[in-house]
């Protein structure tokens, strides 16, 4: 208290609160409707009060909004109003409200007003994914309809938010292949094949899927969609134009030379493309016993060494067989050269490394030289040159009487691991031109490099896996090809680091199998990333995904929020009232998760309502018949083999209202009568009035009454106890009192709003005779009939009358003045005791610090 500022303001604060309370004394509910756009620029005018109410205006919450009090003008502020962050997103099709209080009149008048904040078109739509890949079959029908998952999504309203969708081309000739389709008022975005699909002809097809709104100035956003093209077995194996159909061997070739090649082609991919080669059953005896077919490679190699000094001329049937299809044939004829005609020899002078007289050369090498070739022979041959035979990747350079072999580009092992090179020789005798070209094979082997990854067929994988699955089981298997050999093409897989620990992959195999139950009301999918990778150095991988979705079982029976609900429901509500809601819930799936509830011990009182979740009454309730009730409630689920059920019980308190009036049990009648002696000492009990009231609480609370005018009433000797309903004498009997006494006594409840009562008469003769008295016939009561009435309640909405406000307002004013006078006492009293210890200390000299405190009297604020 060594400061009066504070404490001053703070009454005046308290005063100011009150005469603010006293003016705001009526809330008014009108029909005032404002809109503004969201977004606006500060300053934006969005109403005005004057046109439904006179000044001043005071808006009390001015977050987004600003008003002028004298005009009643109400603008935007700095901050503005974003419709996405005010209202949830469960609104966006219905309006976004904020509620306004304001102050209006002189009277201070608080009303509340809504302001309808409405959308523009300030959202871009989005997709989640930028890129959407979707796979479908060659063979698909035209016209099959694929839903697209990933689907735009915008914030806004109406048509801000109404999105539609079309598809733009990368590639001019692929428009028309596929449209699209919007079904379900846009729940639903498929994608429709519009025209015949040919993996062969185009494998992938990339799209630009444009969202576009239908707002004014509309936005738009695009995603990249992918549409790849997957492989059926719809193409036979055909021989290519460069498998040779005739070769021509000298007649001393050693076993084991290779021949000649056939290649065969099958456009499908994978397995669809696998070829077999087999020589037809046709074939001669002698063509089997001389040649063999290698079934993969399609090489032509001899069985035996010959020694022939014959022509002779061989005919090979050769079939390629695929998958489901017919084979296809070509005919190789070989003509064996007699023994006697090789003069001529060619003799190879390696360059590049060779094993067996096979050169070896790696790939992707640039054109490198291979070997140094030279003839040799008679003399009489002088003249004779050399040739490669056909189109290969070889070519022969004449260099000082030699020949020098070289590569013309980069070789490629996946495209042709091996090379057979006929070297033909033109020879030239003497001076007459006999032209018998020969032919010689030279061999070379194109050595791998890891150059390729490892390929996965799919780039995604999709199964389903029931849950409760037995652990250990296997789930997929993926493999990827590698075109490179050996080491290089020898591929391990794995699955990514931040996979879970109970899937696992067999490194070898490509076996996916998962170690643990999987249980899909704790993850309903699982997402595998599964890499793919080669031994090669450096070693090269590819990547694959499997999506696993988790099937459910009827494994969870259903849950209730609590075993035990309990409830309280007024006796008078109406059939089909709600009496709570009694929440089940079901983690399993469709079917498996859908709940039923069934009351199981009632006599039909209540009801489950389905559609709400509720438990409501069936016929009308009493509790002074019932008070209360003990029911079982039965979920069931409509799971498969087995349905799971599980029970709650649930207790239903009756509450009483007050429907039952009380009823007197003493006395008996009306007409009953006592004879009270005129010796009574008075505050004895005569008699006493006893009554029940079948209702409960407040509404069974009986209070007893005498009812007569007040000169009756001051008059009577007797006096009824209002809890007890014990009539005593409440003074000594005297000679006037002799007598009748007539007792109207109303019995009342404590109900509310209003209470019920009986009545009944006490009949009490002054005698000396004690005689038992009876009367013919009843009293009969004179007076008003509102014996029970009790003053009204007031309307919620019913202005302050100016006598309740003059009141208040004299109680405030009394209020401040109390601890006006209670601060001055005080500040008196703490001067008093400082100076009395000043002279204490100072032995009566004056200390000229001590400056005597000025007291403001009152502190007001204009706020």
């Amino acid at each position: 208290m060594g400061h009066g500022t504070p404490d001053n303001m703070n009454w005046a604060g308290l005063l100011q609160n009150l005469l603010l309370l006293v003016h705001l004394r009526q809330i008014m509910c009108a029909s005032v409707r404002f809109s503004v756009l969201e977004e606006q620029e500060p300053g934006t005018l969005v109403g005005s009060l004057a046109e439904h109410f006179p000044p001043p205006y005071q808006l009390l919450t001015q977050d987004y909004l600003w008003m002028d009090r004298k005009t009643g003008n109400f603008y935007t502020t700095e901050k503005k109003m974003d419709r996405e962050a005010l209202c949830p997103e469960e609104t966006k099709a219905e309006e976004c409200i904020i509620l306004l209080y304001a102050i209006v009149r002189t009277s201070g008048d608080l009303i509340q007003f809504p302001v309808i904040i409405e959308d523009i078109n300030d959202n871009t739509p989005r997709f989640e994914n930028s890129d959407i890949h979707l796979r479908i079959s060659e063979d698909v029908t035209v016209g099959t309809s694929f839903l697209l998952d990933d689907q735009a999504q915008d914030r806004d309203a109406g048509l801000n938010g109404d999105l539609q969708y079309h598809l733009e081309y990368s590639d001019v000739d692929d428009n028309g292949v596929f449209g699209l389709k919007v079904e379900e008022d846009g729940l639903f975005l498929m994608l429709v094949v519009q025209t015949a699909l040919d993996r062969e002809t185009k494998d992938q097809y990339q799209m630009v899927l444009v969202a576009t709104d239908r707002g004014v100035g509309p936005l738009s956003v695009t995603a990249t969609l992918t549409v790849t093209v997957t492989d059926v077995n719809d193409n036979c194996p055909r021989f290519s134009s460069d498998s040779p159909s005739s070769v021509t061997i000298p007649g001393d070739s050693p076993k084991n030379m290779l021949v000649a090649q056939v290649r065969a082609a099958d456009p499908d991919l994978g397995p669809n493309a696998a070829i077999a080669y087999s020589l037809s059953p046709k074939v001669s005896e002698r063509a089997k016993k001389l040649f063999s077919l290698d079934s993969l490679t399609g090489y032509i190699t001899l069985t035996q060494d010959l020694w022939s000094d014959n022509s002779e001329e061989l005919v090979l049937k050769v079939l390629a067989s695929g998958h489901h299809c017919p084979p296809a044939d070509t005919q190789v004829t070989v003509c064996v050269l007699p023994k006697a005609t090789q003069e001529l020899t060619i003799k190879i002078g390696f360059i590049v490394e060779h094993e067996n007289q096979t050169m070896v050369l790696p790939e992707n090498q640039p054109p490198t030289v291979l070997a140094v070739l030279e003839l040799e022979g008679d003399s009489s041959f002088k003249g004779s040159s050399l040739a490669i035979e056909g189109e290969v990747p070889f070519t022969l350079s004449p260099q000082n009487g030699k020949y020098l072999l070289s590569t013309s580009k980069p070789l490629d092992y996946e495209l042709k691991s091996e090379h057979q090179i006929s070297v033909i020789v033109h020879r030239r005798s003497g001076e007459v031109s006999a032209v018998t070209p020969s032919r010689h094979v030279l061999r070379l082997k194109v050595a791998d490099v890891n150059d390729n990854p490892p390929h996965f067929p799919q780039s995604h994988y999709q199964l389903e896996v029931v849950e409760n699955n037995q652990p250990g089981i296997p789930l997929l298997q993926v493999s990827a090809s590698d075109a490179d050999s050996g080491h290089n093409g020898r591929v391990t897989y794995t699955l990514d680091k931040h996979t879970s620990t109970i899937f696992n992959i067999d490194p070898v195999t490509g076996q996916l199998s998962v170690s643990a139950s999987l249980d899909r009301e704790q993850q309903g999918a699982h997402n595998l990333t599964v890499f793919a990778r080669d031994s090669g150095s450096p070693p090269l991988e590819s990547v694959t995904t499997v999506s696993i979705r988790v099937l459910d079982q009827n494994d969870n029976a259903p849950v209730f929020q609590t075993p035990h609900f309990i409830f309280f429901v007024p006796e008078n509500v109406p059939p089909f009232t709600q009496v709570g809601r009694v929440g089940v819930t079901d983690p399993d799936e469709g079917e498996n998760g859908n709940t039923e509830l069934h009351v199981v011990n009632s006599s039909g009182t209540f009801v489950v309502d389905h559609a709400q979740g509720t438990l409501r009454t069936n016929t009308n309730l009493d509790r002074e018949t019932e008070g209360h009730y003990e029911l079982y409630l039965l979920a069931s689920d409509h799971g498969h083999p087995v349905a799971l059920t599980s029970s709650a019980r649930v207790t239903i308190f009756v509450q009483d209202i007050n429907d039952n009036q009380p009823k007197v049990i003493l006395p008996s009648s009306n007409s009953s009568c006592l004879t009270v002696s005129p010796s009574a000492v008075a505050g004895s009990m005569v008699t006493k009035i006893h009554a029940i009231d079948e209702d409960s609480g407040l509404n069974s609370e009986i209070t007893y009454t005498a009812v007569a005018p007040e000169t009756v009433q001051n008059s009577s000797p007797f006096q009824v106890d209002s809890r007890s309903g014990n009539i005593t004498l409440a003074q000594q009997l005297l000679q006037k009192d002799l007598g009748m006494h007539h007792l109207f006594i109303v019995v009342r409840d404590g109900g509310k709003p209003t209470p019920l009562y009986s009545t009944v008469w006490v009949n009490l003769l002054v005698n000396e005779s004690v005689e038992p008295c009876h009367l013919d016939r009843a009293p009969t009561w004179t007076g008003t009939q509102q014996l029970a009435q009790t003053p009204p309640r007031a309307p919620m909405c019913e202005m302050e009358s100016p006598t309740s406000a003059q009141l208040t307002l004299l109680a405030g004013v009394g209020l401040m003045l109390t601890s006006t006078c209670l601060l001055l006492v005080t500040v008196a009293l703490y001067l008093k005791q400082r100076r009395g210890r000043a002279r204490q200390k100072t032995s009566g000299q004056f200390d000229e610090n001590n400056i005597p405190l000025r007291h403001k009297d009152k502190y007001y604020s204009d706020e």
